[in-house]
């Protein structure tokens, strides 16, 4: 087994309430038997923890496990969810699907994927700048704008809506909303026809949601990873965000959404900024989903190749070249 750090130039700047990034550095994971090898692909978030550092320590750990004979689930319960899982999860079914001569979804037990609508994401700027960018993308049907600032959010908000009046709006807080402006900021969001807002108060201090009416769905992202946070979660928030970087591969990512499903969740698919490799596993995810959120590579100056097909508002499933 072997990982590999890269790094794409990100198309401009990519600002979201926590800091900008020019980049996006991921790693890829290749298992390596016989003839066949697996790939999976990794972006190591701060937010959690993460360093290119920690999560390449991480993945030789499990190096070690695999060539112990360690299955998926096993790597599941003795690892924690996070960014070197998901590579070395993403990586295993890669290549059992190569050596079976068959795809994930037929290992799962999916039917064929389908393409799927994407949003765009606008990074947080000026109300202005934000506009512009909306006005860009207006004819997309749905777009993903950041806001989760201490002021100018119900500016970003209106600028967004009057540039595309079409569009269906997500917006996405990154925690930075505070139990002293959602009410004002849920108002808002209601009056220019809001369709969810992601994360608006900081994991762990986001009781405040159980006490303010949801006037516009609000999803869970910061605040879940895996399906043990669920149960939690109930009555705070009305959707769930699932990224494979947090769940810590494909494995726990479906039976995550099926329990999340069970409870009464909708479902939302997202993605850190990586390339077509990171976003592969996740359409199997976001089959049937109500929100996916899979534009990782559009963000990017360059992706992978072969990638993933972007095709107007859709993203259609990988070829085997790429995974699975």
């Amino acid at each position: 087994m072997s990982v590999e750090v890269e790094r794409f130039p990100i198309a401009g700047t990519f600002r979201i309430a926590r800091g900008a990034k020019t980049e996006a550095v991921v790693l890829v994971c290749t298992i390596q038997d016989g003839d066949f090898a697996g790939r999976g692909e990794c972006v190591p978030y701060p937010r959690y923890g993460e360093t290119v550092e920690s999560v390449t320590a991480q993945i030789s750990e499990m190096a070690d496990a695999i060539a112990g004979g360690m299955t998926r689930e096993e790597l599941a319960e003795r690892f924690r969810a996070g960014a070197a899982r998901n590579a070395v999860d993403c990586a295993l079914w890669d290549l059992e699907a190569k050596m079976q001569g068959r795809r994930v979804f037929q290992l799962i037990g999916q039917n064929a994927p389908q393409p799927l609508v994407t949003t765009q994401t606008i990074s947080l700027g000026t109300p202005e700048e934000m506009a512009r960018e909306a006005g860009r993308h207006a004819s997309r049907p749905v777009l993903k704008f950041k806001v989760g600032m201490p002021e100018g959010d119900a500016e970003r908000i209106e600028a967004v809506r009057r540039a595309a009046p079409n569009s269906q709006l997500i917006l996405d807080a990154n925690e930075g909303w505070t139990e002293h402006n959602l009410e004002e900021n849920l108002r808002i969001a209601t009056e220019f026809g809001v369709a969810l807002i992601e994360q608006p108060l900081p994991a762990g201090r986001d009781d405040g949601l159980a006490e303010v009416s949801h006037t516009v769905p609000i999803c869970a992202d910061e605040s879940l990873h895996t399906r043990k946070d669920l149960v939690q979660l109930r009555g705070r928030y009305d959707a769930v965000n699932i990224k494979l970087d947090k769940t810590g591969g494909l494995t726990e990512a479906l039976l995550l959404k099926a329990e999340a499903e069970r409870l009464g969740f909708s479902i939302m698919v997202g993605c850190m900024v990586g390339t077509s490799l990171a976003m592969a596993p996740a359409i199997l995810v976001a089959q049937g989903a109500q929100f996916v959120d899979l534009d990782g590579p559009l963000l990017l100056a360059r992706d992978r190749n072969p990638g993933l097909l972007y095709e107007g508002a859709s993203v259609h499933p990988p070829e085997p070249e790429l995974w699975g």
